[in-house]
């Protein structure tokens, strides 16, 4: 893959992959009472699979790999970010979700310490505090510490906790995930750790269908095919995004998930976000930002 060194264009790919990420998470909150979140997670990665292999057949990829075993280790943690991030959006409000998962740079920033021998300065580690107190502020809003807050109804008291703890819990393998495909990426070139992470996804997510199974109804098939589309180009976009210009400038634009989150939560289910969840989101913001400027400023230095 050629890099353009293009930041508009790579700029335009990540808003656009964020959004359908997002759009993707809206279709698996509306199915996700009615369907498992493995089988979603199946369909997900199934029909996604034949956008990720056109593509690769056009830029002649190969799966040749000396180096299997990585790509099985970064396709299982995967599998467990998936699984987080999807269990979670079926029991939490869109936009709280969407605010957790940014913790995987917090998560980033602690793992680079084993996996890359990095020493973390005293700025990134004040991010990594600030970042988490944002977790906290989100807590207390569900209710931490004897608080209130309404439960959907339905829905069980601790699901709601079993959401909250999922979508923190998905930054961390979202991060070691990151520090997998970080290795790889040493002798394998990208389009290749992409196509065997959706081939190694598809089969492993596979084999969970038969203990989950529920026969789809009719109206759910667009919902489900529209999860795997949307998957599928979003990460396409995704990879065109950083085929265009360097990670750390297009970083802030991946936020603006948030801002979609809001949007659909607020239009489709009425979730109106509360005052704890925007002070804890924007401290889990503004803690990843400045990580990602630190990040700039070394590689510059």
């Amino acid at each position: 893959m050629v890099m353009r060194h293009d930041v508009r264009r790579g700029a335009l790919m990540m808003l656009g992959a964020t959004a359908l990420f997002t759009l993707m998470g809206a279709l698996v909150k509306a199915l996700g009472d009615r369907i498992p979140f493995p089988e979603l997670m199946f369909f997900r990665n199934a029909l996604a699979l034949p956008v990720v292999l056109a593509i690769g057949l056009r830029r002649k990829v190969t799966l040749r790999t000396r180096r299997l075993g990585g790509h099985v280790a970064r396709a299982v943690t995967g599998m467990l970010a998936m699984g987080c991030s999807f269990f979670a959006l079926t029991v939490l409000p869109l936009a709280e979700q969407t605010a957790l998962t940014y913790s995987t740079p917090l998560f980033v920033t602690i793992l680079s310490i084993p996996f890359l021998g990095e020493r973390p300065g005293i700025h990134r580690w004040g991010a990594v505090i600030a970042g988490f107190l944002g977790i906290l502020v989100i807590a207390i809003g569900q209710g931490a510490f004897g608080g209130e807050r309404p439960v959907p109804a339905g829905a069980a008291p601790w699901l709601l906790w079993a959401g909250f703890a999922a979508a923190s819990v998905h930054g961390l393998f979202s991060g070691l995930t990151t520090m997998l495909v970080r290795q790889l990426s040493g002798t394998e070139a990208s389009a290749t750790i992409v196509l065997w992470q959706s081939i190694l996804m598809t089969a492993m997510s596979a084999v969970l269908l038969p203990f989950v199974w529920v026969t789809p109804s009719p109206a759910d098939l667009p919902l489900l095919l529209g999860i795997g589309l949307l998957g599928g180009l979003a990460q396409v976009l995704l990879t065109e995004a950083y085929a265009s210009a360097q990670v750390s400038s297009l970083g802030p634009y991946s936020y603006t998930a948030l801002v979609w989150a809001i949007l659909l939560g607020w239009i489709a289910w009425g979730e109106v976000p509360t005052l704890p969840m925007l002070a804890g989101a924007g401290l889990i913001v503004a803690a990843g930002l400045y990580i990602l400027h630190r990040e700039l400023r070394r590689r510059r230095a």
